[in-house]
């Protein structure tokens, strides 16, 4: 029967540590997360304001020189 606690005791704080990891890389994902939709709001905001993102429109596109 000792043996048995033991046993189980060792799976608990095992799990816990587990646990523990999970939750810092949900935590580190999240932060990555709300970064990259604030960058993505700042891109959409330049772009409907008509930024300039160094590409030529199709009609301005000057043919490659093998045509």
């Amino acid at each position: 029967m000792k043996d048995h606690l033991i046993e189980l005791e060792t799976k608990i704080s095992y799990q816990d540590h587990i646990i523990g990891e999970l939750n810092e890389v949900v935590t580190r994902q999240q932060s990555q997360i709300d970064r990259l939709e604030k960058e993505m709001n700042q891109l959409r905001q330049h772009l409907k304001q008509g930024g300039n993102t160094g590409l030529a429109r199709p009609d301005e596109e000057v043919p490659p020189p093998h045509y």
